[in-house]
C-alpha cells in the first residue's frame, strides 16, 4: 500500500535522544526496576535510519475508547505513554528536519 509507513526491522539504535532513564525527570529516579534492560523504561532512541523508538508504558487500552476524533491505533501499534520530562529532554536533543 503506497504512503503507508513500515518500520525497518533491520535498523540499528544510534543514539539516546533525552535522558537517561535514570536521570531526574525521567519517571525513573525513585530506582523503580523495569523490563528494559540495565534501565529499564522510559527510554528513547534514535535508529541508524533516522527512525525513533520510544520505550515506555503501554497504555493501548486506558486510552482506546478516550482517543480524540481523527486518531487511532491501528493494527500492530500500541500507545506508549513517557514522562513529560523525558519528553522535553527528547525535543531538546531530537535531529531538525
Amino acid at each position: 500500500m503506497e504512503g503507508v509507513w513500515s518500520p525497518d526491522p533491520q535498523a540499528s539504535f544510534l543514539r539516546r535522544l533525552g535522558i537517561a532513564p535514570t536521570d531526574p525527570g525521567s519517571g525513573r529516579e525513585d530506582g523503580e526496576t523495569g523490563s528494559g534492560g540495565e534501565g529499564g523504561c522510559p527510554d528513547v532512541w534514535e535508529l541508524d535510519n533516522g527512525d525513533v523508538v520510544v520505550i515506555g508504558r503501554d497504555l493501548t487500552e486506558n486510552y482506546t475508547g478516550a482517543l480524540p476524533p481523527g486518531v487511532s491505533v491501528g493494527a500492530g501499534e500500541r500507545l506508549v505513554v513517557i514522562p513529560r520530562g523525558m519528553a522535553r529532554a527528547v525535543r531538546m536533543d531530537a535531529p531538525h528536519a
